[in-house]
């Protein structure tokens, strides 16, 4: 995912003409996961995670034979579609981090949570570098520019709903469903709007991994084509968004630790800390490739403990029944503010520059920083749920 995310921005700005279109391929692959995040959890909750993880890779995978398919006859559209398949993607790898929780104790809950967040980091980290051997690979194949890393992208989702369908048993979410079905009296399950409306600290976990997915969307979606424009080569923007990447993910079991001892609140206050650091840096660095490489680490740092604490808090904020409804509600409005971040960026890039950029995403900190005060100050509104 690492990889066609960002060769799908700079294949945008190519087959479109303009490169204030890149930012539409972390729209499109964002609005994708969004699209995706509701039907595979009833998915989950009708069949397991593992027939749910394993159809999110295969639809994946379509996309990825797509893309190449866009690249070749040169249709912007097409690939515009093939983004969207390939958000089915992210939005598997999102909803793997709950499977963690479906069976986890309440005092490791971000924890284990944390670890299958670390697990993506091998692949997310080695993604972006398979710019140069996917082109070599494209060339042997005889597969358009920029699309030889496609292919990678095919055997990877291949090979994950292969060991999603054959590896995870017993299915988590089935065995806990099973368990607390004895103890407790049937009633309805909720659907994951009703939930939100009812439940203030659901809704608030809701809006800060919401935000604070945005804000890195925006910065990084239009980073590749800002570097690029600044002279960068394909292998430095690989490098650049490897370190990004790493920053998202090698911490996450730190963050997990700290979510656990000493709360979700400061994580994700740290976390927004973080973020304002990037931005910062985004806004009084613009030009200069040390700068940008030292914004995006923050970046990937901020997301990190925000989405970790925030995650966690999505996990226990209801019951085990009604779960799965909240988590595929909250990837929904992950990725529909990626989404819209997306879109925003590659106008706003083109208008204010990255620094404008910047400058603007620091409102979406405020708004989760005013409210993570808030409820430190008054913690009766605060109430985590086993």
């Amino acid at each position: 995912m690492g990889a066609t995310l960002s060769l799908g921005a700079l294949l945008a700005a190519d087959l479109s003409g303009s490169s204030a279109w890149s930012g539409m391929a972390a729209t499109m692959s964002t609005l994708g996961a969004a699209f995706v995040a509701v039907p595979l959890a009833r998915l989950a909750q009708a069949r397991g995670r593992r027939i749910s993880l394993a159809t999110g890779s295969l639809v994946a995978g379509s996309g990825a034979i797509l893309a190449i398919t866009a690249a070749a006859l040169d249709t912007f559209p097409l690939l515009l579609l093939a983004l969207m398949l390939l958000g089915a993607g992210s939005a598997t790898n999102l909803q793997a981090r709950f499977a963690a929780t479906d069976l986890a104790g309440a005092r490791f809950r971000a924890r284990d949570l944390s670890l299958v967040v670390w697990s993506t980091t091998i692949g997310a980290v080695l993604g972006p570098n398979l710019f140069g051997p996917g082109e070599a690979l494209g060339a042997v194949l005889g597969l358009p520019a920029m699309t030889g890393a496609f292919a990678f992208s095919l055997l990877a989702t291949v090979a994950a709903s292969v060991v999603y369908a054959l590896g995870l048993r017993p299915d988590p979410l089935l065995t806990a469903l099973a368990a607390r079905t004895v103890s407790l009296v049937p009633r309805p399950r909720r659907g994951g709007l009703a939930i939100i409306r009812a439940n203030p600290p659901a809704r608030f976990a809701v809006v800060v991994i919401a935000l604070s997915h945005a804000t890195m969307v925006a910065l990084m979606s239009m980073a590749p084509v800002h570097l690029r424009d600044h002279g960068a080569t394909l292998t430095i923007v690989g490098l650049t968004i490897s370190l990004h990447v790493a920053g998202m993910y090698a911490l996450s079991p730190v963050f997990g630790w700290l979510a656990d001892r000493v709360g979700r609140l400061p994580v994700i206050l740290a976390g927004q800390a973080m973020l304002l650091g990037a931005l910062t840096i985004a806004w009084l660095g613009d030009g200069s490739q040390g700068a940008m490489t030292v914004c995006l680490v923050f970046l990937g740092l901020g997301w990190s403990a925000s989405v970790v604490a925030g995650s966690a808090l999505v996990a226990e904020a209801v019951d085990v029944h009604d779960r799965s409804s909240l988590q595929g509600f909250s990837d929904l409005s992950m990725n529909a503010a990626g989404a819209l971040a997306g879109a925003l960026a590659g106008p706003v890039l083109a208008l204010a520059g990255y620094s404008g950029l910047g400058l603007s995403a620091m409102a979406l900190v405020a708004v989760v920083v005013a409210g993570s005060v808030a409820r430190l100050r008054y913690p009766q509104g605060y109430t985590n749920y086993p």
